[in-house]
């Protein structure tokens, strides 16, 4: 039975490809009526198709759970997301000014502090935040960045425009499925992409090196730059070494480096080479043993002091977790009005800080409305969403949420747009979100669209891959 869109299942969300009368939208008439035009088994042999290329190239993310971790085949939906190339001109000319309003905010606030001054914002939110680290204060970088990669989750509303949900600065991950994403489209959809005129991405691996070039102290055209990973049972270490295999730089664990005299070198079999640059996958408090978790064993031991003292650069920079913050992340526009003297171009999802009390009780008066978020969790966890939880279960979170009231935000639930996804047989709306991935060097540099995730479950929004979520390529054309 073939697919007909005047039978595809409407939801209240604005769907990117269908209209509320049925009808494809203009720019995605090529594609909504070449799959309009597959039978079962048309859509059946491109989902195998699919899943054989992510197979055979070896694409796999890894899930932590209390039985343990196992290693899962990387989840692709082969219906792409398209974004016409004007909307997309508007979001990055958004990003970029996001970005550079965070990484001015970040650098302020471990000097001079005038944000914090100015009464935006309580110092405390940052002084006392556990992403707060003494040893940056009077650090100034390069550039004025901090945080060299973020990527910046977007959602778009029920009129079809994009929101920021969220910003993340500190290890920002999926640029490398966003890539292979790409690569295995390419093998699925040939003709497709003739016929779009699909803006390319695979410049990213060029971008992500020169960024870490300009992130050097060091006066070499050369320097040399690794890439520091935890190591194979990471979750990310698939794009660990993805990412160092395309920029041609060495992949690292702590134990393959060593500080002398303040300097950081690597170990060859040739002797030791000094380092200039070190992307880190490592998260903070594991990064150096002298100043953060004295038991980490994949971190470097005086790598720190080593920085500090501009003989080594680190990227993402320590210390920019403090801008990485789901209550932080309310006072960005005023950061934009403040350090850039604009307008926001892209909007905040509202959001009510629990610390407060007149916001408190509007969200717990509004439970159902709502989702609570722990302010420093990352990957969906710990989000919990109103309308999912019965009436006498909402008093043990709402007990929870006062126990310490500053570390949770609410906000509006928002009905994230949908896209048609093949699920078993045939094609369904899912809901989406967006991370498109933003360098921060001298310029400013911008995915063409990022990695789309998709939540597989029906009426889920839950996005991530580490609970059940999928992806799509997303297409930027001219249209």
């Amino acid at each position: 039975m073939k697919l007909t869109w005047s039978k595809y299942e409407l939801s209240k969300s604005f769907d990117e490809y269908i209209t509320s009368k049925r009808t494809v939208r203009g720019h995605l008439k090529k594609i909504g009526n070449y799959l309009e035009s597959l039978s079962e088994n048309d859509l059946q042999e491109l989902d195998s198709a699919t899943k054989s290329a992510i197979k055979s190239l070896g694409i796999n993310f890894r899930v932590y759970s209390d039985e343990g971790s196992e290693e899962r085949t990387w989840p692709l939906d082969f219906i792409p997301r398209i974004i016409k190339k004007k909307e997309w001109n508007l979001v990055e000319k958004g990003l970029k000014q996001r970005t550079k309003a965070l990484n001015l905010f970040i650098e302020d606030c471990y000097n001079e502090k005038n944000f914090l001054k100015e009464g935006f914002m309580e110092s405390s939110m940052i002084l006392k935040s556990k992403y707060f680290l003494n040893f940056c204060k009077g650090l100034k970088l390069p550039n004025n960045s901090w945080a060299h990669i973020s990527g910046s989750d977007l959602i778009k509303d029920e009129r079809g425009d994009f929101n920021v949900l969220e910003d993340n600065l500190r290890v920002p991950s999926g640029v490398s499925y966003m890539l292979e994403n790409r690569y295995v489209m390419k093998r699925v959809f040939p003709d497709l992409f003739s016929h779009y005129g699909v803006s390319k991405i695979d410049e990213y691996p060029l971008k992500l090196y020169e960024t870490l070039v300009q992130a050097s102290f060091s006066k070499s055209k050369n320097p040399e730059i690794v890439l520091l990973t935890p190591g194979i049972y990471n979750s990310a270490y698939y794009e660990h070494s993805y990412l160092a295999q395309q920029m041609g730089i060495d992949l690292v664990e702590g134990i393959d480096l060593i500080v002398k005299k303040n300097i950081v070198y690597k170990k060859t079999i040739e002797g030791l080479q000094k380092v200039d640059v070190i992307y880190r996958r490592v998260d903070d408090d594991y990064l150096d043993p002298e100043v953060g978790n004295p038991k980490s064993v994949i971190g470097v031991k005086g790598l720190i002091k080593a920085w500090k003292n501009k003989n080594v650069g680190i990227v993402n920079a320590p210390g920019c977790g403090i801008a990485d913050d789901k209550a932080v992340y309310s006072y960005v526009p005023d950061m934009i009005k403040y350090y850039l003297k604009e307008d926001p171009i892209l909007p905040n999802i509202k959001t009510f800080i629990l610390k407060n009390k007149e916001d408190r009780n509007y969200a717990f008066e509004n439970f159902s409305d709502m989702v609570f978020k722990p302010v420093a969790e990352s990957g969906g966890y710990g989000i919990v969403i109103g309308k999912n939880i019965k009436k006498d279960e909402r008093s043990i979170i709402k007990k929870n949420i006062l126990k310490d009231p500053k570390n949770f935000v609410a906000q509006p639930l928002i009905s994230l747009s949908t896209t048609p996804t093949f699920r078993k047989d045939t094609i369904f709306p899912r809901h989406l979100d967006l991370r498109p991935f933003i360098l921060s060097g001298k310029d400013t540099y911008v995915t063409v669209g990022g990695l789309t995730r998709v939540a597989l479950k029906r009426g889920s929004t839950v996005v991530n891959s580490s609970q059940g979520g999928g992806s799509k390529d997303t297409w930027v054309v001219d249209a």
